[in-house]
């Protein structure tokens, strides 16, 4: 459920990612190739960009499906930055949390997506409340499982963990929790990339013209997309990519608890 894109690299305008290629995230809302949950990802969109001289990024999100926004092709033509995470989303469960559950999230410096669910939801995440303080659980921006797998993820990376130890730690967690959890996760500063793949797919890109897309499916059929490998962490800069098993930030949760 949900397609999701980050990219760091050399400033190219947003729709040269996102709309332009012949299977971008754009066309993807309609019609995903790789996608294994759902079809259709009409409940939202987002995308979060970052300006020159500027660490907190802009977001531009509606409710609605990408297509019926006349305006966002416009702005995607226009608007350039070396870094951006776009998604389009299909609800796991349907509610009135409008534009507030389309990822992108963010705080401080931080964007980050959910290409996933978490089956339960909320009853099987509520053993994990209180590893929140009740502040940060009562300021949630939208009563979804997504936008509280990003306060697990923040609390971890404000409590001054690595993006790639609070990510892994955080898909650890919930996967506990909740054993079926699908956790492809994105994360983005605007410098680096990190990301999961648990349950979904995801790929990555080293652009010729500099510049690392990381991707829940190719946008093209460029023959150097790679895949990776599912219950992987990815990190990576605007130069080189990184791949290593999840339980190497995270202890491995036994065989029993996943049945």
């Amino acid at each position: 459920m949900c397609r999701h894109l980050a990219y760091a690299g050399p400033a190219l305008p947003l729709g040269e990612l996102l709309v332009t290629p012949p299977h971008g995230l754009y066309r993807q809302s309609w019609a995903p190739r790789r996608q294994r949950y759902g079809t259709v990802n009409a409940d939202g969109f987002g995308v979060g960009w970052y300006a020159e001289g500027d660490p907190v990024p802009a977001r531009y999100r509606r409710a609605g499906p990408v297509w019926a926004d006349g305006s966002f092709a416009d702005l995607a033509r226009v608007v350039r930055s070396t870094a951006l995470l776009g998604a389009v989303r299909d609800a796991t469960l349907s509610g009135a949390d409008a534009e507030a559950a389309a990822a992108p999230f963010a705080a401080d410096r931080w964007l980050f997506s959910h290409n996933g669910a978490v089956p339960g939801w909320p009853g099987s995440l509520a053993a994990l409340v209180p590893s929140l303080p009740p502040r940060e659980v009562l300021a949630l921006e939208a009563g979804t499982d997504s936008a509280f797998v990003w306060a697990l993820a923040l609390h971890r990376l404000r409590a001054g963990a690595a993006p790639s130890r609070a990510l892994a730690e955080t898909v650890r967690a919930v996967a506990e929790a909740a054993p079926s959890a699908r956790l492809n996760l994105l994360l983005t500063d605007g410098g680096t990339i990190t990301a999961t793949a648990w349950g979904d797919t995801l790929w990555y890109l080293s652009r010729s013209g500099g510049g690392t897309v990381v991707a829940s499916e190719p946008y093209d059929d460029d023959p150097r997309w790679r895949e990776v490998p599912d219950r992987t962490l990815l990190a990576a800069s605007r130069s080189e990519v990184r791949l290593a098993p999840i339980e190497e930030y995270a202890p491995v949760i036994p065989e029993e608890s996943r049945t």
